[in-house]
């Protein structure tokens, strides 16, 4: 029995009008999410995750808007909701991590506080209750002495503790989707792995599902159950983990995989993508990534591919033809 995707995202576009023209920064972005599965999205600075992220859990920046598509939570639609409403769903039922923790806490109060005030807001537990709880979820995150360190304020504690911290307040209404903004890449190497282990912990013995963003494949390879490679605002491969990073069906994918160092392997140079991510108003024509791929295609500057299945990924691709149908060769 196949279990319903708890996160639905469905031919997602974002839209920024500006004075010269409106740009187009997510182009049809489609995935899902099952409960306690962890998605992996990954690219460029510039690809769209963080704004895939921000439109899921709707914390668009004006003038950024959902031009058009659907995000749908367990089945309902979410993406047209007031203010209000998205902002009940917000911490009850998505939980949000980002990349600096001091951007989600306030300064003024301290830990105990703010974790105290989200989960009254969304459970109903007196205060003792709530505090207990938070305690609770401090020590669920790997912070020493919760107890004496619930009433201290977000300065006292070291940036990866601060980080442990937003993850119980994204934790703290037990909610089913978590959206982790880079939630690691301000830490260093054994804190990272430490973060790594709590969100997979979390999304095992909760049963949620998280939405990871980052842009190091590695965390993606330690971490996720699938990952969604964005290119220019749109997919360019998706498909279970080790089939991406072992077998990339996309030239992009096979060009991030091949810019990571191999501790096996002998060389002195890094493979590299030459170019650059093109800007929101210069999309080329076709397939976004053909100025750079070194298998373009003719037909890859003037049409642009759609996701085709490929073994157990989906790439769009000319090169990754659909089953059955032979793949035309480079020139």
């Amino acid at each position: 029995m196949t279990t319903a995707p708890l996160l639905e995202v469905r031919h997602l576009r974002v839209e920024f009008p500006t004075r010269r023209g409106t740009l187009l920064a997510l182009d049809d972005i489609s995935f899902e999410i099952a409960p306690g599965e962890i998605l992996g999205v990954v690219g460029e600075s510039g690809a769209g995750k963080s704004l895939t992220g921000a439109a899921i859990i709707g914390l668009l920046d004006p003038p950024g808007r959902i031009a058009s598509g659907e995000i749908l939570l367990e089945g309902r639609r979410i993406d047209h909701l007031p203010y209000e409403a998205m902002r009940k769903i917000r911490g009850r039922q998505i939980g949000a991590i980002f990349q600096d923790p001091l951007t989600s806490l306030n300064p003024l109060y301290t830990v105990g506080q703010q974790l105290i005030e989200t989960i009254t807001t969304h459970l109903e537990l007196s205060q003792s209750q709530a505090r207990a709880r938070a305690i609770e979820l401090l020590a669920q995150t790997g912070i020493p002495a919760p107890e004496a360190r619930i009433d201290q304020y977000p300065h006292q504690f070291s940036g990866g503790m601060r980080q442990r911290v937003v993850i119980a307040l994204a934790l703290a209404a037990a909610p089913k989707l978590i959206v982790a903004d880079e939630p690691t890449t301000a830490l260093d190497v054994s804190i990272q792995a430490q973060i790594i282990s709590l969100l997979k912990r979390v999304c095992k013995e909760q049963g949620a599902a998280v939405m990871l963003v980052t842009h190091d494949m590695g965390v993606i390879a330690e971490t996720c159950d699938r990952v969604a490679v964005l290119y220019a605002g749109r997919v360019a491969e998706i498909g279970p983990v080790h089939q991406v990073i072992h077998q990339p069906a996309h030239p992009y994918t096979a060009g991030l995989m091949g810019s990571i160092p191999a501790m096996d392997e002998d060389r002195e140079r890094l493979l590299q993508i030459d170019g650059a991510m093109p800007r929101l108003n210069a999309i080329p024509q076709g397939c976004a990534y053909n100025p750079r791929c070194p298998q373009v295609l003719e037909r890859c500057r003037r049409e642009r591919p759609d996701l085709q299945t490929r073994g157990q990924t989906r790439a769009a691709c000319w090169l990754a033809p659909a089953p059955g149908a032979s793949a035309e060769v480079a020139v």
